[in-house]
């Protein structure tokens, strides 16, 4: 990996100033451990960093920037006081908001961002940072749709900024060996590949929920709606369930695909797919009654994604299931043999044999497993991460390498796998829409039903205008992409 060319960031410059000034003093610059002692890190040599999103998942993201000290917490924005309460208390110097917009605006001694709100949220808040020049963290997936990835990446191009997605097994030892294992041929030219996860572990597939419920005193309900529309508050929204709606989560290939289908990406250098099709689970009310359940995420899927050939690579198809849906267990695989992990796994299928890895492209191995025993690795290729996911992000904000899952990488993927929800959107939508009965239409005019073309370059299917709707969003008043 080549070193980060980006613009220096405001700590290198803060550094540079300094150091200059004191040359020009005549006086002799001297290194700081020396005055300092091993392992010293000069308070102007701390980014200073915010976090939005801080309760839940914020904790660990936070913890992880952070470092046990090595990095300044200067600003924290929650909109959940109780679910917060953990990381007021330990960060209690930093300065404490509601709005993410208004700590943007006040504090001018953030250097860089950390995001781990609900992906509703994700794009208004990293582009709100990223057009006042800081870098970004943003945690899995990106976005809430396709047009906010593209968005993001372009954003982050065109400021020259340090970002990194949260999908921290991109950078683990399991998904590099992985990679090399693929790249090096011992499976030969791969055509088909099975990701599966076991989530959602979340209620998905459900009614809207109705009645009166007092929002918490702790929240600003309002607030967390952020650019989604606006409707009364219920305790099946919060926390953690907001995954299942699709006003606020991505659902099960929102929440595990970036981790999943990330070694799948690298290793096969994917690019757009030309085509996807979903099949879901259909949910039924009364006898031939279709359950509307719009606005809760399927309970389980099962997407195909068909990609080109690539750099010499054949086309390849790309199987994902969720809910429970898992691939054929492969006849190579012994019966007291796991497949996968706990969450889930992936399978490549090559003209030379199979190899499988688990969700972090963890434990790679060929199959039958017997294989294992007198096969020889490839040499590694590829740098490891040794500092760790957030950390190399860290690193780079301060001039260092480029991380491994910035938004050059991560925001195709990203776009790839919001791709598929586009074709479980569409699953049902137009019967659910029209209000039709299922003698009153023809099968063949529904997504369901056929494969869905995808102008990736475009951002446009183009053989079923409909699900287009899904491409992007409309924001509430008051909130914008800021694009």
């Amino acid at each position: 990996m080549k070193a980060n060319s980006n613009k220096p960031s405001p700590v290198n410059r803060r550094r540079f100033i300094r150091d200059f000034s004191l040359a020009g003093a005549g006086f002799m610059v001297v290194p700081r451990y020396v005055l300092g002692g091993e392992g010293y890190v000069a308070p102007s040599d701390k980014l200073n960093i915010a976090g939005i999103g801080v309760g839940g998942r914020g904790w660990g993201v936070l913890e992880g920037v952070y470092n046990e000290g090595t990095e300044n917490i200067v600003a924290l924005c929650d909109v959940d006081d109780a679910r917060a309460a953990k990381t007021f208390e330990k960060y209690n110097k930093a300065v404490r908001y509601r709005d993410f917009r208004v700590m943007l605006e006040k504090q001018k001694d953030i250097d860089a961002v950390a995001i781990a709100t609900p992906d509703h949220t994700h794009a208004v808040a990293a582009m709100a940072a990223m057009h006042l020049g800081k870098h970004v963290y943003v945690e899995k997936p990106l976005t809430h749709n396709v047009y906010e990835a593209r968005m993001l990446r372009e954003t982050a191009k065109k400021y020259k900024l340090v970002t990194q997605m949260g999908n921290q097994g991109a950078s683990g030892e399991g998904t590099w060996k992985t990679v090399e294992w693929i790249e090096s041929g011992v499976i030969g030219d791969i055509t088909k590949v099975h990701c599966w996860t076991n989530r959602p572990i979340w209620p998905q597939g459900v009614a809207t929920p109705a009645g009166d419920h007092k929002v918490p005193d702790t929240l600003d309900w309002d607030l967390w709606l952020g650019p989604a529309k606006f409707r009364n508050y219920h305790p099946d929204y919060l926390p953690f369930k907001w995954r299942g709606w699709w006003d606020y989560g991505t659902g099960a290939l929102g929440d595990m695909a970036c981790h999943i289908v990330d070694v799948v990406f690298r290793a096969l250098k994917l690019g757009y797919p030309t085509s996807v099709e979903a099949s879901v689970t259909a949910v039924y009310e009364r006898d031939f009654v279709l359950a509307n359940y719009g606005d809760s995420i399927p309970p389980s899927t099962k997407i195909h994604f068909d990609f080109p050939a690539r750099k010499g690579m054949p086309p390849v198809k790309l199987a994902w299931y969720d809910g429970g849906i898992r691939p054929e267990r492969p006849d190579e695989l012994g019966n007291d043999e796991q497949m996968g992990d706990w969450n889930g796994g992936v399978i490549f299928e090559g003209t030379e044999g199979k190899l499988m890895c688990d969700t972090y492209g963890d434990n790679p191995r060929l199959l039958p497993t017997s294989k294992m025993k007198d096969f020889k690795p490839p040499k590694p290729k590829y740098r490891r991460i040794e500092e760790g996911h957030y950390q190399s992000w860290v690193n780079a904000c301060k001039g260092g390498e480029k991380p491994v899952s910035n938004f050059d990488i991560a925001g195709p993927l990203t776009e790839i796998i919001l791709m598929g929800n586009l074709a479980v959107r569409s699953y049902n939508h137009r019967v659910l829409k029209e209000g039709k009965k299922p003698t009153d239409w023809n099968p063949w005019e529904y997504p369901g039903r056929k494969q869905l073309e995808w102008n990736g370059k475009a951002m446009k299917i183009t053989n079923l205008d409909l699900a287009n709707e899904f491409v992007s969003r409309e924001y509430r008043e008051g909130w914008s992409l800021g694009v």
